[in-house]
């Protein structure tokens, strides 16, 4: 039944889904979203420098597992956090359990989390909804460090590592996950989910883009990611709390950061159609009198 045998098979798997993506949000070819991409990167300082922003928080997230070394704790809270919880998710996989639905659930948690991502970037920079990318960028950067306190000192292991009635149903359709992804994941970083507060975060952002397609995918990436990380196994309900909080935080501040970032670019770099426009009225009504 596995789907995924290496991580090589989730990028290929990621490269399609992203350009799917883009020509579903845009109704274009994919390379007209990422010809905006690139030509937004070479024109505009601000747009380069809210991406690497955004890149750089991601890139630090690669070496958390490296930090937490740096910052050993003798402790665990996963009792005081989760342990009124008991192994819910195990019932939840006995009443559900699917071949299909493990499948589902894994390309969703593995696959369509990033990709959404990254098609997000080249929707909005295509559609020039620039206070939705700045915001976007914002959120992101927000997400991952005031996660990254809680992953460093506030330990909370995965469901299935807890409770012997809970699968790891994961390792179905992804059996080298230990050992390929889990250096990008630690066991014990479950609080709060960033799959949950990450995927709502772009569901939010999505539902305020004005493109209803975009919008309703977005939901339903978030909806399906918030459904997987209890039916593999992963998290806990405390742990989607979390994330909720976290999306709802991280989102409305980016909304902010992204207003006023958009107001600041449109003063820097007016729109040039819309410059010609006002100009060609005014002269007209100028030689009219």
């Amino acid at each position: 039944m596995a789907a995924f045998d290496s991580m090589m098979s989730i990028v290929v798997y990621s490269v399609i889904a992203v350009a799917l993506l883009l020509w579903f949000g845009t109704g274009r070819h994919p390379l007209a979203p990422a010809g905006a991409f690139v030509k937004s990167l070479v024109t505009s300082p601000m747009y380069l420098g809210y991406f690497l922003a955004m890149l750089a928080i991601l890139i630090l997230n690669k070496f958390e597992l490296k930090l937490e070394a740096l910052f050993p704790v003798s402790y665990n809270l996963t009792r005081a956090l989760s342990g009124w919880e008991g192994s819910w998710q195990g019932d939840l996989q006995r009443y559900l359990h699917s071949d299909a639905l493990t499948l589902v659930c894994a390309f969703f948690y593995l696959v369509s989390f990033q990709s959404t991502l990254v098609a997000s970037i080249g929707i909005y920079t295509y559609e020039r909804n620039f206070k939705l990318y700045y915001a976007l960028c914002v959120a992101v950067l927000l997400n991952y460090l005031i996660a990254l306190p809680f992953f460093l000192f506030v330990p909370v292991d995965e469901a299935w590592f807890v409770s012997p009635q809970i699968h790891f149903l994961m390792l179905d359709a992804f059996p080298r996950f230990e050992a390929d992804y889990r250096p990008l994941s630690g066991l014990d970083n479950c609080f709060p989910s960033l799959h949950t507060s990450l995927s709502v975060t772009m569901a939010l952002l999505a539902a305020r883009s004005g493109n209803r397609r975009w919008a309703l995918f977005a939901a339903v990436n978030a909806v399906t990611i918030v459904f997987s990380i209890f039916y593999l196994g992963i998290h806990w309900f405390t742990d989607m709390i979390g994330g909720l909080c976290l999306a709802a935080a991280a989102t409305a501040i980016g909304l902010k950061v992204g207003e006023r970032a958009d107001r600041r670019r449109s003063a820097l770099d007016p729109d040039k159609t819309g410059f010609r426009r006002k100009w060609f009225a005014e002269a007209s009504r100028s030689s009219g009198s």
